[in-house]
């Protein structure tokens, strides 16, 4: 079993940026990583993936703008987040998912707001 804390979310404005941090109580070595979000009303959907050997995937609405990368002697997995708009509002969530689980942090807001 793994924890998963996230945190770094807060108030900024639009253009603005974040890092979002993700740690986990072990090793994250061979594990793809994930973050999603969730705004409020709307399903929660995934913003980037990160491979256990560091390739990247992005949802169209964050890509060139979102950059996701890890520190696995940290056990950590990072969220940039730059040129933030309104629409980014939501709750983020780090996700790892691995034989026999499927965890998640608790979350952390970010707010985009002027």
């Amino acid at each position: 079993q793994v924890q998963l804390v996230e945190s770094g979310g807060g108030v900024v404005q639009p253009g603005g940026s974040l890092r979002l941090s993700c740690a986990a109580s072990g090793s994250i070595r061979t594990d793809a990583m994930r973050w999603h979000r969730q705004a409020p009303g709307k399903q929660r959907e995934l913003v980037a993936t990160i491979s256990s050997i560091g390739t990247t995937n992005y949802a169209d609405s964050v890509k060139g703008r979102f950059t996701i990368s890890r520190d696995n002697a940290e056990n950590t997995v990072y969220l940039q987040m730059n040129s933030l708009k309104l629409e980014d509002t939501a709750v983020y969530y780090c996700n790892l998912v691995r034989y026999g689980g499927n965890y998640w942090g608790q979350g952390t807001q970010v707010t985009v707001s002027s």
